[in-house]
């Protein structure tokens, strides 16, 4: 009998991505220790999917919890199939600043960057 690895995620967070989310998780009054930056994908956009950023006071059942940079972040099951591999950045230039996502899972994608199909 051969034993079968669970499945998982990896998700990278940049240093600067870690840093504001720090910033924006402090910002939030009360927060218990279990709580995380939920990184999920929903249907929408321009392309078919899209990123979604939450704070959360605690991981639900069936997620996978990863820790990057000084990070938790919860993943959920439908999700860690789009967001394997993906690494999560945050800029700020002339144009504005926010999160972008590098993700090796997109087939395509569009101007906005945060938009993707697969």
């Amino acid at each position: 009998m051969s034993a079968v690895a669970a499945p998982s995620v990896e998700i990278k967070v940049t240093p600067n991505a870690a840093k504001e989310i720090k910033t924006f998780m402090t910002s939030e009054e009360d927060l218990p220790e279990t709580a995380g930056l939920r990184v999920r994908v929903v249907p929408g956009g321009c392309s078919g999917f899209q990123y979604s950023l939450n704070i959360e006071e605690e991981s639900k059942t069936g997620d996978f919890i990863v820790e990057q940079e000084g990070v938790r972040l919860f993943v959920d099951m439908f999700s860690a199939q789009y967001l394997n591999g993906i690494q999560v950045d945050y800029t700020s230039n002339m144009m504005g600043s926010g999160f972008t996502f590098e993700n090796p899972n997109a087939t395509g994608g569009c101007g906005c960057g945060t938009s993707f199909s697969a």
